[in-house]
């Protein structure tokens, strides 16, 4: 059952200034003051509960929540909704994700899997074409690239097993949202830019986001009446609306018969997602990954998603070497090493595991970690690609086979993670992809559509090596996303954290941790700090403060090779300080700052 019902949370005073999205015309500069929940700050420490997501109209829908009495997972889907709205082209209900859940009463960490599924109709040849893959571009921008959306049914599934409050009151905040408007930044209007040429192909897009057949004003105020209605719909009848009904259909229709200008000369192939599939699908409960890191419980997303694995394995290796006390230089040197060598061996082992044996618990032992570590050397760079170790059977400092290629995966994914006052605590990624998802709009709806299928291999890459992740009918793609949270030994929560990035998503969620638990750096300035990410690549990429540093010359010295990456991640997160009071942390600048939020400031 996807659940469903009602009553009215007020989340954010709007302003009286508004351009409807669509409208005829373009948008008219704003002049009003922006909202008050429209002002960024990167950190917050309270009582009550928090939340931390990279947009502050979302990050106060969540706080009404708490203030209204609901719970950490009430608040997580209040956020999410309002997400849908402000970041439209990093998630939304066209699309998926993964929840973890601390629950306080038992003390427990729950996950649910809420990941896009291939059609029934889907095979390993999903993306060929006279046995050759297409073009990636002709993938992107399709309904063959477009999942079974799984953030809905995620929704029901929290609420059904952990959830306070009815869905009709929590999607309210984000429905008012979309109707009466949001203020438009310099982020919202970047990445409308870099979609512009796609969604002037799509009527219902342009329509949407380009009002009057312009780019959105930095400053206007916009809304959304159709998402607004289609929450409205989702809060009255249940998420099981958009699996079944006449916005199952609606969503069908778009895929099989994309709705192109007719003036469009892109090849927009179409998809062959059904009614049957929407009414397939279903959200999967699953036991998080568990790794222990210096006396510390991390827990994380299994397969379907890579994150927990990769993180814990990480973790693992990086656990033979005291952190806390070794150089910045030798901390990045063995922080990238350990990265290149969970990224060879994500790549051979982790898929769906409803279609693969994915060795989960072996990849997460110490035994396997040990065997790996040992090809760290201090001196000299490890060669990638690397090919994987075996974790059933490891061997100490033994690569075998040939390595997998890391496929590409769309970074404008985002995060969120909330806590309330009982002491639950919710870390939560999602996702359509790449930014503004396939580019496709379900006309009167609001929405866009995904284009998660584009996560699989589009080939295996050597006909010698076993692919985990080439499609499959109902098949989940391979993830990043690593939604974590740490508990002390206790069995208390620690911290909570998440990032967006595609496959940088788990080199961002690393370093935060190793910044925080080992460095001492405070959980905001791990956030912020300048990031690398290392993904089993001949290039390790670096942000500008890294790329311009000394550090970089010292690394180069002793083999590593670099290139520049302007942002890698956006990561949010809450942390309970030892007093019992909240901290709630996000970015300072990246994708225009975050919004930490708590109920009562202290």
């Amino acid at each position: 059952m996807r659940r469903s019902a009602a009553r009215n949370v007020s989340v954010v005073a709007l302003a009286a200034a508004v351009v409807s999205i669509g409208a005829a015309g373009p948008p008219a500069p704003h002049t009003a003051s922006p909202p008050a929940s429209s002002v960024k700050t990167p950190v917050a420490v309270g009582h009550g509960g928090a939340v931390a997501s990279v947009d502050a109209d979302a990050s106060a829908a969540g706080i009404e929540v708490l203030r209204g009495g609901g719970n950490a997972v009430d608040a997580a889907v209040a956020t999410a909704a309002a997400l849908g709205v402000t970041e439209p082209y990093s998630a939304g209900i066209g699309g998926g994700g993964y929840f973890v859940h601390y629950d306080a009463r038992t003390r427990t960490v729950h996950t649910i899997d809420g990941r896009e599924t291939a059609p029934r109709s889907a095979d390993a040849s999903l993306f060929l074409e006279n046995g050759e893959p297409i073009p990636f571009a002709e993938a992107v921008t399709s309904g063959l690239g477009v999942g079974t959306p799984g953030t809905p049914a995620t929704w029901g599934a929290a609420l059904d097993a952990w959830g306070s409050r009815p869905l009709r009151e929590l999607l309210k905040p984000a429905e008012r949202l979309a109707k009466h408007g949001f203020t438009v930044d310099a982020t919202f209007r970047s990445q409308t830019a870099a979609n512009e040429a796609r969604f002037r192909d799509f009527p219902a897009s342009a329509e949407l986001f380009l009002p009057g057949g312009q780019l959105p004003v930095v400053g206007s105020v916009i809304k959304n009446p159709d998402l607004a209605r289609t929450y409205k719909e989702i809060g009255r009848n249940g998420t099981d609306v958009l699996y079944e009904g006449d916005l199952a259909g609606d969503i069908v229709r778009t895929v099989q018969s994309p709705p192109v200008a007719e003036d469009a000369t892109r090849v927009v192939r179409p998809g062959e997602l059904t009614e049957r599939d929407l009414r397939a699908y279903e959200t999967v409960r699953r036991t998080p990954t568990k790794v222990s890191y210096r006396g510390l419980n991390v827990y994380g997303m299994p397969p379907s998603s890579s994150g927990g694995t990769t993180v814990g394995e990480v973790l693992n290796i990086l656990e033979r070497t005291d952190l806390s006390e070794v150089s910045e230089e030798q901390y990045l040197h063995r922080f990238i090493e350990a990265s290149r060598i969970a990224f060879a061996d994500r790549g051979r082992w982790v898929g769906d595991p409803a279609f693969e044996d994915v060795p989960t618990w072996e990849l997460l032992s110490q035994r396997f970690a040990d065997s790996r570590e040992c090809l760290i050397k201090d001196d000299a760079v490890l060669t990638s690609p690397l090919a994987p170790g075996d974790p059933r059977r490891p061997e100490r400092c033994v690569s075998s086979g040939r390595a997998a290629p890391t496929t590409y995966e769309g970074e404008n994914t985002t995060h969120l993670t909330t806590a309330d006052k009982w002491g639950n605590v919710v870390a939560y990624t999602l996702t359509i992809e790449q930014t503004g998802g396939s580019g496709i709009t379900v006309p009167g709806r609001g929405f866009l559509l995904n284009n998660e299928l584009t996560d699989f291999s589009f080939a295996p890459a050597d006909l010698a090596v076993h692919d985990p992740n080439l499609p499959g009918p109902g098949k989940r793609p391979r993830s990043s996303m690593s939604p974590t949270i740490v508990l002390d030994h206790h069995g208390r929560p620690l911290l909570a954290l998440g990032s967006p990035g595609g496959a940088t998503i788990i080199t961002t969620v690393l370093q935060t941790l190793t910044g925080h638990l080992d460095r001492g750096m405070r959980l905001v300035d791990a956030i912020a700090a300048p990031r690398a990410s290392q993904r089993n690549q001949p290039t390790t990429e670096l942000e500008p403060a890294l790329w311009n540093s000394p550090l970089r010359t010292r690394l180069e010295a002793i083999g590593h090779a670099f290139r520049l990456n302007p942002e890698i991640g956006a990561a949010t997160g809450v942390q309970r300080l030892p007093d019992g009071r909240w901290l709630a942390a996000a970015e300072k600048q990246r994708r225009g700052g975050g919004s930490a939020m708590v109920v009562h400031r202290s």
